[in-house]
């Protein structure tokens, strides 16, 4: 097989933590860097980089757009957006900024034996990727991740504000340090002020495009990892679905960041995961591990909308501006519901069920912070260009907390709403309707209309225990020069929108590349 490269470090995807590891590592002169996506650059298409353009690129030519396996109690309709363009899905996503709460962090590190990773030690890290228009003792001036404040603007946006404080949920602000348990606001998001998105595209590698010692190969798919004995040597790769297969070498380590779904797909492709699945599917086993492709976890949306007596907002910086964080029991450290605030018709789930819908509307999307359904990625075949088998298994927990707090989501929502500070905007409520009442009713909703927050993590987490595929540095046990970081290594979900999260898994990793851990 023709070796076509050879670099010290080869990186498997450019996305949120791919892009930072690869601008990283480059920075020393005398290191060579090898940056494989399996999709195009983003750096010429406007549909991309313009952030307010982004529900356009959900099952476009840019997205992997993941079909779910039929759920037991869920809605089979969904699907999974996952990026497929330079940048990951930082060039795909709504961009909404959050550090990772502290105790987030710290039970990484302290529940789960993720080593290293407690708040001590990552908030630096978001320090150093930040440039925040906030100021305050934790916020970075001179990061390539822009962090702006979503201008106050939209006067529906404003009303909801002072209808949540109205219902106990008071205004605070983002991305101090301190963890929001009840409060609502504006969000963050990385953004440029002239529209563009700070992705990690745009972020670390548009400036650094002619470094000499980083080549980015786009439009490039790799198929498997390659070895020599226990040792990752290199990937095999193709350009295009039925391009020949071609190799590409790497002297010290191969990092792959191919995201929740991709990373354990590419791990079985090559021998990595759990025994019995790999035989079913003819593939020799290298390393059995049964925590590859496990532990998927998500942020089930909920979604409840109302016609709106005024017009809506026609511009916006991403349409999705407000996030609203409120605990449903008490003595929580940290919130178990988030809502979005979106000022678009969000009728992609309950049209096809018979609600009615509008071209003016508003609604609120509340989220489970820390489902505790588990799911799995499987392969459909060998065949490395079959969508992998992703089953997320929502609202299947034993003891019934996901479809609790969504429930709750509901009725919360229905409660800020009810407040005299939205009497000018709120209409009719369209889905679920205001007849719909008991949890019974409220439960068949949200299994049949139910979204995602696009937010899969945890199918390859780090970890000291057998049940994980990477240990605390982020390498893949069993083999030797091979590590993983993308939102697959998370041990847990974060209780916010974890897109900077990854991006500082990216800094953190090449760290301790750096340090030669």
């Amino acid at each position: 097989m023709e070796t076509t490269h050879t670099f010290d470090y080869v990186i498997v995807g450019g996305g949120s933590a791919g892009a930072a590891v690869a601008a990283r590592l480059s920075e020393d002169p005398q290191v060579t860097v090898g940056l494989i996506e399996a999709g195009p650059t983003d750096a010429d298409k406007d549909v991309i980089l313009t952030l307010n353009r982004w529900m356009e690129l959900l099952e476009s030519g840019y997205d992997w757009d993941y079909p779910i396996e039929k759920q037991e109690h869920g809605n089979s309709f969904m699907r999974h957006a996952r990026a497929k363009v330079l940048g990951g899905c930082s060039s795909h996503n709504s961009c909404i900024a959050f550090w990772a709460p502290r105790e987030d962090l710290d039970e990484w590190e302290n529940t789960f034996g993720a080593t290293g990773w407690g708040s001590e030690h990552t908030f630096p890290l978001f320090t150093k990727l930040e440039t925040n228009e906030d100021d305050g003792p934790l916020h970075g001036k001179n990061g390539p991740v822009h962090l702006m404040n979503v201008p106050p603007n939209d006067p529906a946006g404003v009303a909801l504000l002072n209808a949540a404080e109205q219902a106990g949920i008071p205004r605070v602000t983002f991305n101090t340090g301190e963890t929001v348990i009840n409060g609502a606001n504006f969000f963050q998001v990385n953004r440029l002020p002239d529209g563009t998105r700070s992705s990690s595209s745009v972020s670390y590698l548009h400036p650094i495009l002619d470094r000499p010692n980083l080549t980015i190969l786009t439009d490039t798919w790799v198929r498997e990892l390659d070895f020599d004995g226990d040792d990752c040597v290199g990937v095999r790769v193709v350009t295009g679905a039925f391009g020949r297969t071609t190799r590409i070498s790497a002297r010290q380590e191969v990092i792959v960041s191919a995201g929740a779904i991709n990373t354990p797909q590419l791990l079985m492709l090559s021998g990595i995961g759990p025994k019995k699945h790999l035989l079913e599917h003819g593939i020799d086993v290298r390393v059995d591990s049964p925590g590859v492709g496990e532990n998927l976890a998500d942020h089930p949306e909920g979604v409840i909308a109302w016609e709106a007596k005024q017009p809506m907002a026609e511009e916006s910086t991403q349409w999705w501006e407000i996030g609203i964080f409120t605990p449903t029991q008490a003595g929580l450290d940290r919130p178990d519901l988030m809502m979005h605030f979106g000022t678009v018709p969000f009728d992609m789930h309950t049209l096809r069920q018979g609600y009615p819908t509008s071209e003016n509307t508003f609604c609120l999307t509340p989220n489970v912070t820390h489902a505790k359904s588990r799911g799995t990625v499987r392969l459909r075949s060998r065949d490395y260009r079959d969508k992998p088998l992703v089953d997320p298994r929502y609202f299947t927990d034993a003891e019934g907390h996901d479809m609790r707090v969504m429930i709750a989501g509901i009725r919360k929502a229905r409660e800020i709403v009810a407040q005299d500070a939205m009497s000018a905007w709120a209409g009719r409520e369209l889905f679920p309707g205001s007849d719909v009442q008991t949890d019974e009713e409220l439960e068949d909703y949200i299994v049949r209309t139910h979204n995602t927050v696009y937010h899969p993590v945890g199918t390859c987490k780090m970890g000291q225990d057998d049940g994980s595929p990477l240990d605390p540095q982020l390498r893949v046990k069993g083999v030797n020069r091979l590590r993983v970081v993308d939102a697959s290594a998370m041990p847990e979900i974060t209780t916010v929108n974890p897109n900077i999260t990854v991006m500082m898994m990216g800094e953190k990793c090449a760290e301790l590349i750096q340090s030669g851990q």
